[in-house]
């Protein structure tokens, strides 16, 4: 199995509903987005006139860079596929590629906001999310659409399908040839993919020529330097225990003194 998502662009109106149904839905800070909506043109492709919406989103690719580059404590975590009962156990880090639905997710207990793997992901899917903090991490945590997965398994759609307006975003199994998804990939639709690179992403488009030469011609991403990202994300992974550490050293220091100020008081009245 493989999840994925069809944008339908003849059918987007540029609404906005689903991006306000993700905030909603997921408590999304209001600077940042799990998905957005973004306008293209009116611009000339090929002598004609094209104008259509940018519905974006993580693409749960078949290759993710983001995943190899979470420099977290790695764990052995047991997957389960939902229709088999069949289990496999893999050694993740703090985001991972599920290996029977094909989803990208994050642990958020364990990841320690370094932004390593929102530095990869050359679509800018993801973000770091500063009011999620906990002993892990005082910057935030890594956040991103994960396919509304608790609702998924819950059977119903990922907030953004059933919020659409005019049906433009269909959510299904990419493997299953009957799929509402599979027989778009058969009509067209494809992922934007990034400058050199051939990840697989799995949110893909479909809609007339013109239109869509003028989504792929605008938004065709780069991927990062993964060097640059690694160093970094090796830089964060060594300054934060440090920190962290310095920051206890610094409450104790401050407790020693009020609890030494408190004895000299005590001292002095007697």
């Amino acid at each position: 199995m493989q999840y994925g998502m069809i944008i339908d662009l003849e059918r987007c109106v540029g609404c906005h509903a689903c991006t306000i149904a993700c905030k909603a839905e997921w408590e999304v800070p209001v600077e940042f987005g799990r998905n957005w909506v973004y306008r293209m043109g009116p611009a000339m492709v090929e002598n004609e006139m094209a104008s259509t919406y940018y519905p974006g989103l993580c693409n749960h690719c078949n290759d993710p860079v983001c995943v190899p580059e979470c420099p977290a404590d790695t764990v052995d975590m047991t997957f389960t596929d939902a229709k088999t009962g069949k289990t496999e156990t893999l050694e993740v880090a703090a985001t991972w590629k599920d290996p029977f639905d094909g989803t990208v997710q994050i642990d958020k207990s364990r990841c320690i906001g370094c932004g390593a793997c929102a530095d990869a992901c050359p679509y800018n899917a993801r973000y770091i999310n500063s009011e999620q903090l906990d002993d892990v991490s005082d910057d935030g945590k890594a956040d991103k659409c994960t396919y509304c997965k608790p609702r998924v398994e819950a059977g119903s759609d990922p907030a953004c399908v059933q919020t659409c307006i005019t049906g433009a975003r269909i959510f299904g199994d990419l493997d299953d040839p009957d799929s509402e998804v599979s027989k778009y990939v058969k009509k067209g639709a494809k992922g934007i993919e990034p400058e050199g690179g051939e990840l697989g992403p799995n949110s893909r488009y479909f809609g007339k020529k013109k239109d869509m030469a003028l989504l792929f011609n605008s938004q065709k991403p780069e991927l990062a330097d993964l060097n640059q990202v690694r160093r970094r994300a090796m830089l964060a992974s060594m300054v934060k225990p440090a920190m962290k550490t310095i920051k206890n050293i610094g409450l104790l220091g401050v407790v020693g003194v009020m609890v030494a100020k408190h004895a000299g008081d005590k001292e002095i009245k007697e």
